[in-house]
């Protein structure tokens, strides 16, 4: 009875310690703030029926709520609870219906779509339902190429206009990108995809091993890691020409390249002078400086995206890898992780967090595996993500509300998200061995 006692003591004093950790990274991250109850009703077919017609609109309204229930700032209402009557237009709207039980929404969104001379339109608003004497929010029309890709990003663009109104001013995330490393082809090559997984599409052809693909700030440019040549170099992809242009060669092992916020660097890790140490040079890769000359391994630079004055990376200086910051310029060297096997850094869009991964109890048959953390570097305060499978990669968000990383939780590598207190998680990839995901800038 003593025992039982105890363990429930220590049961309750974990819960409560681990709440307000969440707390602060909840408010810290933007999700801590009240969920906008919101409908959003499927968009009707205004005019125009065609052979393709009930696919794009199938497929817009599959994208629309997908998008807006993975913001993670929205409470979405259930549409088993929706008036039998649904808005295609204002003057439809009923806003009763929608503010009282059983909808008891917020928000509502709605609008209508339609196919004429192979061109996809659609019109959308946002009403406030509370509010009768003024409620349109957000008026809203696109004309695109009557294409299940448009009939997507379509949906993605209204989708991030009202989460940019209704989500503090951040702008959504709906068209942005993740880069990241697969096997499918039969080699380890650089691909992209959606940020919910659509679209994925390789990008580079080497037949070699290529690695931790980092993509520039204004998404022109993808740098890597290649095994391509004689020696482990760095490498870059042009966006816009679709294939490899051309970079300096350095000797040596070089890898996990990192941008600097405004595009014009490159931070990585080198041996080209012997001890793999990180070396910053321009964005064309001239004039390489080292910043670090210490005894043991140093790897993946991060700059911090906010100011660009500070560069997270990882050290095995004293034994194990842990997380070091510094300064850009390689001084004011500080430890952050205090033992285990740290790993992965990647900084928060606000300047405020690091992600990494992290195995606390290292070591044959130690207890827990490897997992994402993060941290407030100003405070050292740290919450763990992740409980399952071996975790590793994370990279964030543009709008600092998610957090993409590699898990082997169902045998094998894939891409997973989740929202950054650690909620939901998902799978984004399913075919091959995925891993290194690194999130657009925007």
């Amino acid at each position: 009875m003593v025992k039982r006692f105890v363990a429930f003591a220590l049961l309750l004093l974990t819960t409560a310690s681990a709440a307000p950790q969440q707390d602060w990274i909840r408010t810290g991250t933007g999700l801590g703030q009240e969920k906008v109850r919101l409908a959003v009703p499927e968009f009707q077919l205004a005019f125009g029926a065609t052979p393709n017609s009930d696919t794009l609109r199938k497929v817009f309204n599959d994208t629309l709520w997908n998008d807006l229930e993975n913001a993670g700032i929205f409470d979405m209402v259930s549409k088993s609870f929706y008036p039998l009557s649904q808005p295609a237009q204002p003057a439809a709207v009923v806003l009763d219906a929608w503010s009282n039980p059983p909808a008891s929404a917020g928000m509502l969104a709605f609008g209508n779509l339609g196919v004429s001379n192979d061109q996809l339109t659609v019109k959308g608003w946002l009403y406030d339902v509370k509010n009768a004497a003024s409620p349109q929010v957000l008026g809203k029309q696109y004309s695109e190429a009557a294409t299940p890709e448009n009939a997507r990003r379509i949906a993605h663009r209204f989708a991030d206009e009202i989460i940019f109104r209704l989500g503090g001013g951040l702008p959504g995330i709906a068209e942005s990108r993740i880069f990241f490393i697969s096997n499918r082809s039969g080699h380890k090559e650089v691909w992209a995809m959606d940020y919910d997984g659509a679209g994925q599409q390789q990008l580079t052809r080497l037949g070699s091993i290529a690695l931790s693909p980092r993509v520039s700030p204004d998404g022109s440019r993808v740098a890597f890691t290649s095994f391509a040549g004689s020696s482990v170099e760095l490498a870059m992809y042009s966006m816009e020409l679709g294939r490899l242009v051309s970079f300096p060669r350095y000797g040596g092992t070089n890898a996990s390249p990192a941008w600097s916020p405004d595009g014009t660097k490159l931070a990585f890790s080198s041996s080209m002078r012997g001890d793999p140490e990180i070396f910053v040079a321009e964005a064309s890769g001239a004039s390489p400086k080292r910043l670090t000359a210490y005894k043991g391994p140093d790897i993946s630079p991060v700059f911090n995206p906010k100011s660009g004055a500070q560069i997270a990376f990882v050290s095995g200086r004293t034994g194990l890898p842990q997380i070091y910051v510094m300064d850009a310029d390689g001084a004011n060297v500080q430890r952050l992780t205090d033992g285990g096997y740290a790993v992965s850094p990647s900084w928060s869009p606000n300047g405020q967090f690091l992600a990494f991964s992290w195995n606390r109890n290292y070591g044959p048959g130690a207890p827990g595996g490897q997992d994402i953390y993060i941290m407030d570097v100003a405070t050292r305060q740290w919450v763990q993500l992740t409980r399952a499978g071996n975790n590793d990669s994370p990279s964030w968000s543009p709008d600092g509300r998610h957090i993409v990383f590699q898990a082997n939780r169902k045998g094998g590598q894939q891409i997973w998200s989740m929202l950054a207190d650690g909620s939901q998680q998902r799978p984004l990839t399913a075919s091959g061995s995925n891993t290194q995901p690194n999130w657009s800038w925007k």
